[in-house]
């Protein structure tokens, strides 16, 4: 990396290679394949329909919709998880188009059925018009009457469940330390994460904006969705005292 030029840590590819084993062990992508009926029954997705993966990581979700059937294109901005994914999806003779762009620049217009944002890929920018951006980018990208759907940790939901601090041991026996902190008016979390491996000691800082149900709802309907319904977790109860998630389903003006 060029220390010349600052690199916030959402664009530091280090950053997702380092952290890779704990957010995409293989717990991660064998729950994708259950998360992925849920995602298709939201988006009410028809045989054959082209779907965007937006912030798709390594392919978790483009992958198992692939599988499904789905013509699907996920876009992200690290390299080594779209080799990843290209990768796996060749191991299953699948095909899944893996696009490196920014996806505050990335847009087909009206080249899409459904789209996604999953696993809390909204809120890292400094900038909450750049999260507007990315909506509007995705709204413009789906065809009318197109749909899609985030999926967060919410504000509310956060305020139920906080754990400030969560330890993880890995299969490869790994320990992956997580501390988390509030700050602002409940506007952003600060995390510490520590990877304890074999090789050594990882340790990154980060922070990422947190939106409440109706946060994200405003954004989207200011982003050109028509509708957006919110639910507490991908099977579609409801968000309330219970919910686990924030998931919203926006529709694009028919």
């Amino acid at each position: 990396m060029d220390g010349s030029a600052f690199v916030s840590w959402y664009e530091d590819d280090k950053f997702w290679v380092d952290f890779y084993p704990a957010m995409y062990h293989e717990g991660r992508w064998e729950v994708a394949v259950e998360e992925v009926k849920q995602i298709s029954g939201l988006l009410q997705l028809a045989p054959g329909d082209r779907v965007l993966d937006v912030c798709c990581g390594p392919g978790r979700h483009a992958i198992c919709l692939a599988r499904a059937g789905f013509e699907m294109m996920g876009v992200d901005h690290t390299a080594t998880y779209l080799d990843i994914g290209r990768q796996r999806a060749e191991d299953e003779r699948l095909e899944v188009d893996f696009i490196l762009d920014d996806v505050r620049q990335f847009r087909r217009e009206a080249g899409f059925d459904a789209a996604l944002c999953m696993y809390t890929s909204l809120g890292y920018f400094d900038d909450p018009d750049e999260d507007r951006v990315l909506l509007e980018n995705i709204c413009h990208s789906l065809k009318p009457g197109g749909r899609l759907i985030v999926d967060l940790s919410g504000k509310e939901v956060l305020a139920h469940l906080f754990r400030a601090e969560n330890r993880t041991v890995l299969a490869d026996g790994s320990t992956f330390l997580e501390e988390r902190s509030i700050v602002g008016d409940w506007e952003r979390v600060n995390n510490r994460w520590v990877l304890d491996r074999e090789d050594g000691r990882v340790e990154r800082r980060f922070s990422v904006r947190i939106y409440s149900g109706e946060d994200l709802k405003g954004m989207m309907l200011a982003a050109g969705f028509e509708t957006v319904d919110l639910y507490g977790t991908l099977d579609g109860t409801p968000y309330d005292h219970s919910a686990r998630r924030l998931v919203a389903v926006g529709l694009r003006r028919p």
